[in-house]
């Protein structure tokens, strides 16, 4: 059983906005939340993807963020208290090597892809993100790095739940004339047809170049917002 802290910092911004304390106790609405974020975190980075080198991608820049936030948080304030020290250097040991390996993994599943990761890898990064960012009790935090992922999320709502007709694959159009990939006619609700149509057509190489950069920006809004 979980007998960890149940508050959240938040983030400045919104302490100014709404006037709420820098330390929120939330209690049992705190527990739930964590559950469904590792529901979240699990199935996240799985329905983002159908790009070479978009999962591997995405995962490699938030285990950086993530561990960058840890280490910012040793060389302050947690890392002269032990419960709060031992609490992000236990998700610096899972980042690090998540980080490192997904890194390997990411120059053979770059465009063009020679190893492909399928749901195996997609729900194990999710799962040790989400562990990471929970015993690291930073998870309002990591929300912030998983900007993007919830975005799609929300954007795919209706095609998830079956509001609208969802395809077994949502995924891009290949366009043998320009050799490059388009949105559907009629464009699955998910952020990869998403920035094809806010964008443009281009190759598939670009389309996750995009959408990672997106990811990297996100990220250093997270560390705006947070500190």
């Amino acid at each position: 059983a979980y007998s960890g802290g149940t508050g959240v910092a938040v983030p400045k911004p919104l302490q100014a906005a709404l006037g709420l304390p820098g330390f929120l106790e939330l209690g049992i609405v705190y527990k739930a939340y964590m559950v469904a974020l590792t529901i979240f975190c699990t199935n996240s980075i799985n329905i983002l993807a159908g790009v070479n080198g978009l999962e591997a991608g995405q995962t490699f820049v938030v285990a950086c963020a993530m561990l960058l936030h840890n280490l910012m948080q040793l060389a302050g304030y947690a890392g002269a208290v032990p419960e709060y020290r031992d609490e992000h250097l236990f998700s610096v040991y899972l980042m690090l090597p998540l980080a490192a390996t997904t890194m390997g993994l990411l120059v053979f599943n770059w465009y063009p892809s020679s190893v492909f990761v399928g749901d195996t890898f997609t729900y194990f990064a999710g799962m040790t993100i989400a562990v990471a960012g929970i015993l690291g009790h930073f998870s309002e935090t990591l929300l912030l790095f998983l900007i993007p992922q919830v975005f799609n999320f929300v954007y795919s709502v209706p095609q998830l739940f079956g509001l609208v007709f969802c395809p077994r694959h949502r995924l891009p159009v290949f366009d043998p004339k320009t050799g490059l990939l388009r949105p559907k006619d009629q464009p699955d609700w998910n952020l990869v047809n998403l920035t094809l149509q806010m964008f443009g057509s281009c190759s598939e190489n670009m389309l996750c170049i995009r959408i990672l950069a997106m990811q990297a920006a996100c990220c250093g809004l997270g560390f705006y917002l947070r500190w």
